[in-house]
């Protein structure tokens, strides 16, 4: 637990917007400059206050840091930085030792995790999702920069460090959009709540197929529009350092910009894939075989170089789809005109 009192008032309260409701709670006069600390303020508490209302500084300290430290529990928050996570080779289905001895995953990057069907890709991501200690079938490792987590980073359900967004989402609650995305922000105690709203609807917008409004039920949204959300909302509101996604190509949504939105909010991006576009956008491929990691590939030069052919086929792939929808006929003409626009 930190010693909150060294700590400038000004400082705590843009950190912990809660605090003010724990100041209330102990009728303590305004504060006559926010650039003094926590000390410097009870120190300067009168006689006269401290006796009508028997204040007791170490008792307050006491309890401020405890506010603290339940608070971030409670909205699953941390003072700790999540700034990468190990994965400690552990034993593929026939017992033997994976292909690896560790691999270290940093803020902001994007690891693709391939193989087979059935090869042990969900196994992986499971392990990651409860931070395994070799307490799990594989026998494998996590550490959270570079040590073990602790039991409430791993057990807590206010707490997770992972946010694992699988391949179908339902909702189940009676709810509009901005309603769902409201709730979640307002659970989060944050600043601008309703500015971050709207940014998360727009920003799904980007990502879906079709569009919706934030009046749009929840329980009436499209696969892919439901995973758009659940992005979106996972980027600019969820606090878990680490996502796990689970064949983002069946989501029917931009796959690209949901890998940019995700990054560019440093995640830690983990991704079971079967598509060649995804797979070549990762920073490393772990080749998933006999439920163990049989190698791993760095993504080098020449794969980015041929990334951006394998995109331009991509985006004559995704118009195609969209004159179908359309209910356009396909024929020659069509298709060396979409070759050139893409």
């Amino acid at each position: 637990m930190l010693e909150y009192k060294s700590m400038s008032i000004g400082i705590l309260i843009e950190k912990y917007p809660f605090l003010s409701e724990f100041f209330k709670t102990y009728n303590l006069p305004e504060f006559t400059s926010t650039d003094e600390s926590v000390r410097e303020f009870v120190e300067s508490l009168d006689e006269e206050f401290i006796e009508e209302n028997g204040f007791e500084a170490e008792t307050f300290y006491t309890a401020l840091d405890q506010y603290i430290e339940q608070m971030l529990s409670f909205l699953g928050e941390s003072d700790t930085e999540t700034k990468s996570i190990t994965i400690v080779s552990g034993n593929n289905k026939s017992g033997d030792k994976e292909n690896f001895e560790s691999i270290t995953i940093n803020s902001g990057e994007i690891i693709c995790i391939v193989g087979p069907t059935g090869s042990g890709k969900s196994r992986l991501l499971a392990d990651i999702e409860w931070l395994a200690q070799e307490d799990t079938p594989t026998k494998r490792k996590i550490l959270i920069n570079g040590e073990v987590p602790n039991k409430l980073n791993r057990f807590s359900g206010s707490k997770k460090m992972v946010a694992q967004l699988s391949q179908n989402m339902n909702f189940v609650m009676d709810l509009t959009v901005r309603e769902f995305v409201d709730m979640h922000a307002e659970s989060r105690m944050i600043e601008n709540k309703d500015s971050v709203v709207e940014k998360i609807i727009e920003k799904a917008n980007h990502l879906a197929g079709e569009s919706f409004t934030g009046d749009t039920h929840i329980t009436s949204l499209s696969g892919g529009q439901s995973r758009a959300l659940m992005i979106a909302d996972t980027a600019y509101l969820s606090k878990s350092p680490i996502v796990l996604i689970d064949e983002i190509e069946n989501a029917g949504i931009d796959r690209k910009k949901a890998l940019q939105i995700l990054v560019s909010a440093d995640k830690i991006v983990l991704m079971a894939t079967h598509d060649p576009v995804l797979a070549l956008m990762g920073d490393k491929r772990l080749v998933i075989k006999n439920g163990g990691v049989a190698k791993v590939i760095e993504t080098d030069q020449e794969e980015r170089d041929m990334l951006v052919d394998l995109e331009k086929l991509d985006k004559l792939m995704l118009n195609l789809r969209n004159n179908i929808r359309n209910g356009e006929k396909i024929n020659n003409i069509n298709i060396q005109k979409e070759f050139q626009n893409a």
